[in-house]
């Protein structure tokens, strides 16, 4: 039985033929290439080990230890020439998917944001003041890694995924939108009207309502990047 791989995600695909999309990220059937599995070539044998020879006489030895006018030697280095440059923007960038940054930074909002609506919810019913505020320290810490985990994200999507527009990205791209733009708002709300939880009233509804649009963008985002880790 043949073997494909997904040239965005690397899902593999066992099956005649590719299929026509790739349950995980959505990529179309173009974007699967067969796996073949080469076998290793067996080590050359080592040629048997030649009794040492002789130790040179003094003669021998001298001439030896004397190095020959044809070898020149290892070539100065030019001081003209430009040092090497070890790092670059590009080889950082590299770096930053190999050690999983995104998965490391998004865990941070993630695990915040919960909280900030459980708080802010918990405000309501209590008409607790101290909870609000709670919720809104919150979401400054939330704001406040939000660049780093576009940034790490964009940078992963263009460098291991190719910057394929699928249907599981374009989703991922939205629901990282809706949690920008919510949480800044929310933030920004609460700065200028602080009491707005005090009474019930529309913009309340409203307040809460933005809440649980950005918990629910972040569930989404979530599932969606788990489902390209663990390939189900």
């Amino acid at each position: 039985m043949k073997k494909w791989q997904c040239l965005v995600c690397g899902y593999i695909h066992t099956g005649d033929e590719p299929p026509e999309k790739c349950p995980v990220c959505g990529a179309d059937k173009s974007q699967f290439v067969e796996v073949t599995e080469s076998k290793p070539e067996p080590a050359p044998k080592q040629p048997p080990k030649q009794r040492q020879a002789a130790m040179p006489g003094p003669d021998k030895a001298a001439e030896t230890e004397t190095p020959s006018k044809a070898d020149p030697g290892p070539p100065a280095a030019d001081p003209a020439s430009p040092a090497p440059v070890f790092f670059s923007l590009e080889s950082v960038r590299r770096l930053m998917v190999k050690h999983h940054l995104h998965p490391i930074t998004v865990h941070f909002p993630n695990g915040v944001i919960p909280v900030a609506v459980a708080f802010i919810f918990l405000a309501v019913i209590f008409q607790c003041a101290g909870l609000a505020e709670a919720s809104f320290y919150n979401m400054i810490f939330v704001v406040l890694t939000l660049p780093v985990v576009l940034y790490t994200g964009y940078n992963e999507w263009q460098i291991k995924y190719r910057g394929a527009m699928t249907r599981i990205f374009k989703i991922k791209i939205f629901a990282a939108l809706t949690v920008t733009a919510t949480s800044l708002i929310i933030v920004a709300w609460y700065l200028v009207a602080p009491g707005t939880l005090e009474t019930a009233s529309t913009m309340r509804t409203a307040y809460l309502l933005l809440h649980l649009i950005m918990l629910g963008a972040t569930g989404i985002a979530g599932h969606f990047g788990g489902k390209l880790v663990f390939k189900d």
